[in-house]
């Protein structure tokens, strides 16, 4: 008798096998099979037998062993930057709803951007035979996903530029940065200062669009501040640093390459009391996460489709399977839209 309760020794009973539930059923191992997975031919009395020898044991089915067997998981696998960071935290909404709707499951893991952890997890899921891995790159060096899709795994970049060998989606990062410069540009903003860490490829294609916003705008200036990373505590140094700033030398505006610094430097610029947003500097952030509409002065933004970049990498994953050997490569490219809020929405009339 197999007993789901603890034995003398104190340790768990082991879990209920399909050799065990054929014993308590009276039937073949051949047919406990057939129940599971074709259950159309077997005769109802052995049907019925089978099923109260499962709820009686307790009987989990070993998924993996059966996809192992069959050679097809049910399990996407995803690997995202910064849980914390409710645009990724979006994404992978999207990603989860879209499995969901097509009955899979998800494995998600943070590489906490570190690259290393990123390709611990890569391979650790490729050892588990996902069905493919939907992954948001720690850096630019794809190298490790590389290998893991050279030997036969589907893997879809998020929130990438366009890179041979892969399925890709993103969004037009290019197209946002020069949305938002020329919101602040047609605000009368004659000096902006573009915040962000360099070495993130979004950081850079949005900062290369807000410089083509201002092509043939000779009277206004942009500058680039460079962060350490992309974090609400980064956004407040920069904002500290601009206060302590004459007011002859600080940007009139700020473009924050994503929200979280756009907050912090809201909070240091609103601790000092002579600098009123947007009338001397304007702010707009990047992602519009739920925390902008709600900041204490609500913030503009640019937005990203964060559930349709995560829906259109499933997409895109299920499509290679399905393809097979004839399968190309496919690049996504969803276009961000402008949310206008009072960080720079003031009339404010200034000469150039």
């Amino acid at each position: 008798m197999i007993k789901s309760s603890a034995g003398p020794t104190g340790t768990a009973a082991r879990p209920a096998s399909l050799k065990d539930v054929a014993g308590r059923a009276g039937v073949s191992l051949g047919t406990v099979y057939n129940v599971l997975n074709r259950p159309d031919i077997v005769s109802p009395e052995r049907t019925l037998a089978v099923e109260t020898a499962i709820r009686e044991l307790n009987y989990v089915p070993n998924l993996a062993a059966r996809q192992l067997k069959a050679g097809s998981s049910t399990v996407l696998g995803m690997v995202i930057v910064e849980m914390g960071n409710p645009f990724y935290a979006g994404v992978a909404l999207g990603v989860s709803k879209a499995a969901g709707d097509r009955e899979l499951g998800l494995f998600t893991a943070s590489s906490e951007g570190n690259p290393e952890r990123e390709s611990d997890y890569l391979t650790l899921f490729e050892q588990q035979r996902v069905r493919s891995i939907l992954l948001i790159p720690a850096s630019s060096d794809v190298s490790a996903a590389r290998a893991v899709a050279d030997r036969g795994m589907p893997v879809i970049l998020l929130d990438s530029d366009d890179l041979p060998g892969f399925c890709t989606v993103g969004a037009d990062d290019f197209a946002g940065g020069k949305l938002a410069a020329q919101h602040l540009v047609g605000q009368g903003c004659a000096h902006i200062a573009i915040v962000g860490d360099p070495t993130h490829p979004q950081v850079v294609n949005r900062h290369y669009g807000a410089l083509a916003a201002i092509e043939g705008e000779s009277q206004v200036r942009m500058d680039f501040l460079r962060t350490r990373a992309m974090s609400v505590i980064e956004g407040r140094r920069i904002g500290e640093e601009l206060a302590a700033r004459p007011a002859r030398q600080r940007p009139d505006a700020v473009f924050a390459t994503n929200d979280l610094l756009a907050i912090g430097l809201l909070q240091a610029l609103t601790m000092v009391r002579t600098i009123r947003v947007p009338d001397d500097i304007a702010i707009i952030g990047y992602d519009d996460i739920e925390f902008c509409a709600s900041a204490v002065v609500p913030l503009s933004s640019v937005t990203q489709p964060s559930l349709e970049i995560g829906a259109a990498g499933v997409q895109l994953a299920e499509a290679e399977l399905a393809e097979g050997l004839s399968h190309t490569h496919r690049r996504r490219l969803l276009q961000p839209t402008l949310v206008i809020r009072a960080s720079t929405s003031a009339a404010r009339s200034r000469s150039r």
